[in-house]
């Protein structure tokens, strides 16, 4: 029988079977063969009603209607004496789903990707979505690098019409990359292009950071940074011609093969500036980094469109054009460049809006603005905010959006959107020693508190040495003009008998008031005044000096006004891992007339950090302390400087370098100088991750001051400086913040304390 007869026969059955009918006038509707659905969602869908003629065009309506819910599976209308008999045969409802099997992904996390395509728990049952279903749980599978996993159905039928969904899941193993392959290289080994990937064949950390596992969108921002990496060392004409991802037959190894045309390698033979600049030429020269002569960089030439974008934009052209024409001359391998320049017109900013900040008071926000409403566009004064904004330590990100005022070209809003983070800190930090073992301590502190900005921190230090125990409170705007204010109240007890310290004890009760006032956008003044009381006790194994201080063994009681004050300069773009900038502080404590201890103490510290590669960053640190007594008092052996520990010379115990007493203590000094050389770099294997990263570092560092035994550190000698080397890696893990180190003395001499290893761990709340 032919194909096209058999058809028209099957659709002419259909027909008569199911529109085949008289016309007639419907007298009554009833609905027969609902078990969940009520009667009256059928009639809310079913287009007929009582008293409309019935033909077969209202009857083919009503049937894909009702088809058209989703609820039935079958569809049947009859007459019977003038009433419209609604025969249906409804879908099954979803019991219950079972998954098992799964172990890469958790039951909930699967059946939130099943919901997704409505296939849910108390949902009406579509076969047709069963397929959709396996395939959605195959593509999660996928993205794990699960290419193996299979996955088989089973449908029970149940009680009242209802079925129950098993998915049978065998994971199977996770595919590995096993070979990359780059084809059409010449100038470059593979070796070097494949450094440039984040996707990679198995190493040791591969557990961790499941680089090995393919990842399409990964491919893809690889061979964009292929492509970058080409650009930016003159290969203007680099493409990327072909990529194949092959799979082995079992679905568990990985084959990627690239295929790249490099072209030849273009120098740069002229700059031009064109168009309606509005900025003096010669300045705006200086901000175009690629240079005539030398080798093409797309890196380069986008910083320059950049910069004279901002450029423009500080004299409120935020909507200035910059684009930079190519001139090739391919026989010289040769490219100039023309930036023209269409500055469009100036515009002013209606509003800045502040959103995301739920637990942060708007006021906290706004104070940080550098970019005033009702003022010329600035660029810088927008960066210079978003800048402060991050530096608040509040928020985990801030973007800024400057979208155009509707209707009126010389307008726009100022959009910041934050996303607030943990402000609230515990910090432990520990050492170990072979002779003292663990020392531990702890800090609580919120630097948000109650969203207005303002500080409150409480820390308590266990140690066996240093007993700690303090409250402190800053209003970092206690005036419009960002003065700050702070409270602190302190205890602090000093046992110097459990280590290498030349023995005596202290207990010290204390409160002093702060003011930072603000010279400029990255130089603070600080002030402060305090007033505490110190006992001291010696004993008959202390030093000579700590017996005259105090006039012999036994308790001493004394006070002291004191007063601080010092200046700060901060350039560093960022204060958790900074890359670049300085940091330099100036600070000085002074014991005041009023209390029974006169001295002074001064204190310079210098932090340089500059970028060596887009990998490694070098930190140069220099400290230099200094310290005596006026009005023929000297300086209390209590307030002597000290070297050697986690935040000086690492390697050493804490406060071990320098003068000795005749037990063979450390009595500390009245000068101090500390050196830290630290090269920053990323873990092998976590080249990509910007939470951690590896150091290596030299240390220096000693005290020198009168009263050791063989007057050795009498006077300034920098033979006396001690060194150490080794590793440190800083994390800020999902705990929090861990930083330690593994530190190897150099030139230690007879009588050195040695600290190996040394960690500080911290956690957000």
């Amino acid at each position: 029988m032919k194909p096209k007869l058999l058809a028209s026969l099957i659709f002419g059955l259909y027909s008569v079977s199911t529109w085949a009918m008289q016309p007639f006038v419907v007298k009554d509707i009833r609905v027969e063969g609902i078990q969940r659905t009520e009667a009256g969602t059928v009639f809310s869908y079913l287009p007929v009603k009582v008293g409309d003629t019935l033909n077969d065009d209202k009857a083919s309506a009503a049937i894909k209607a009702l088809f058209a819910t989703g609820f039935f599976k079958d569809v049947r209308l009859e007459n019977q004496n003038g009433v419209l008999v609604v025969v249906v045969q409804e879908r099954p409802a979803i019991a219950k789903i079972v998954i098992t099997g799964a172990k890469e992904f958790t039951a909930d996390q699967l059946k939130d990707g099943l919901k997704q395509i409505g296939l849910a728990e108390s949902r009406i049952f579509d076969k047709s979505l069963l397929d959709k279903a396996v395939q959605e749980l195959k593509r999660q599978y996928m993205s794990r690098g699960k290419y193996a996993a299979d996955i088989t159905t089973t449908v029970t039928p149940l009680e009242r019409n209802r079925v129950a969904i098993n998915f049978n899941i065998v994971e199977g193993e996770v595919a590995k990359i096993r070979q990359i392959n780059i084809v059409g290289n010449h100038d470059f080994k593979e070796k070097e292009l494949l450094d440039q990937f984040v996707l990679t064949t198995p190493g040791w950390m591969s557990w961790f950071t499941k680089d090995d596992q393919y990842s399409k969108q990964k491919l893809a921002a690889d061979l964009e940074t292929l492509r970058s990496f080409y650009l930016n060392r003159g290969y203007l004409e680099f493409r990327i011609d072909s990529t194949q991802v092959s799979i082995t037959p079992d679905k568990r190894d990985i084959y990627i093969t690239v295929n790249l045309t490099e072209g030849p390698k273009y120098t740069v033979s002229a700059i031009k500036l064109g168009g309606d600049l509005r900025v003096p030429e010669k300045e705006l020269r200086k901000l175009i980094k690629i240079k005539p002569g030398e080798v093409f960089s797309r890196e380069k030439l986008t910083e320059s469109t950049k910069l004279i974008g901002d450029r423009l934009g500080n004299e409120g052209y935020a909507f200035a054009n910059v684009n930079a024409v190519p001139e090739l001359d391919k026989k010289k391998q040769q490219v100039a460049f023309t930036f023209f320049v269409d500055p469009g017109r100036r515009v002013y900013v209606r509003r800045i809006n502040m959103t995301g900040n739920t637990r942060t008071k708007d006021e906290v926000l706004r104070r940080e603005m550098r970019q005033m409403e009702g003022g010329l566009y600035s660029a810088e004064k927008i960066n210079r905010s978003r800048e402060r904004l991050n530096r608040l330590g509040y928020f985990s990100d801030v973007n800024v959006e400057t979208p155009a005022v509707p209707g009126t070209p010389d307008q726009l809003d100022v959009n910041f959107n934050v996303t607030e983070k943990p402000t609230g800190s515990v910090m432990v930090g520990a050492g170990f020693s072979s002779t003292d073992g663990f020392i531990v301590s702890g800090s609580v502190s919120q630097s948000n508190i109650f969203g207005t900005g303002n500080q409150l921190s409480v820390q308590v230090n266990s140690g066996q040495v240093n007993s700690v125990y303090s409250l402190s409170y800053t209003n970092p705007y206690y005036t419009v003009d960002g003065v700050s204010l702070g409270y602190d109240v302190y205890k602090r007890n000093v046992d110097a008998t459990t280590l290498y310290i030349s023995p005596y004890s202290s207990k010290t009760l204390g409160a002093d008031a702060r003011l930072g006032i603000p010279l400029s956008e990255k130089d603070t003044l600080n002030l402060g005044l305090g007033y505490e009381t110190s006992s001291l006790t010696t004993f008959s194994t202390s030093p000579p000096q700590y017996l005259d201080f105090t006039g012999g063994v036994g308790s001493t009681d004394y006070s002291t006004v004191r007063g601080e004050t010092g200046w700060a300069r901060d350039t560093r773009d960022s204060i958790s891992f900074p890359t670049k900038g300085t940091l330099q502080r100036v600070s000085g404590e002074v014991g005041l007339p009023g209390g029974s201890l006169k001295y002074y103490k001064l204190s310079y510290q210098h932090q340089w950090f500059h970028p060596l590669s887009s990998d490694l960053t070098l930190m140069l640190n220099g400290e230099v302390g200094v310290g005596n007594g006026y009005g023929g008092a000297p300086l209390p052996f209590f307030k002597n400087f000290y070297a050697g520990g986690n935040t000086s010379v690492r390697g050493y115990e804490a406060g071990t370098l320098g003068p000795k007493d005749v037990n063979d203590y450390s009595l500390g000094g009245n000068r101090r100088v500390v050196g830290n050389a630290e090269l920053f770099f990323p873990i092998p294997g976590l080249k990509k991750d910007k939470s951690i990263r590896m150091s290596a570092f030299v240390d220096t560092g000693a005290t020198w001051g009168p009263g050791d035994i063989d007057n050795r550190y009498g006077s300034f000698n920098l033979s006396d400086l001690r060194f150490s080397t080794g590793l440190a890696v800083s994390w800020f893990s999902p705990i929090g913040p861990l930083k330690f180190s593994i530190a190897k003395p150099l030139r230690a001499q007879p009588g050195d304390r040695e600290q190996a290893f040394q960690f500080i761990l911290g956690s957000t709340f």
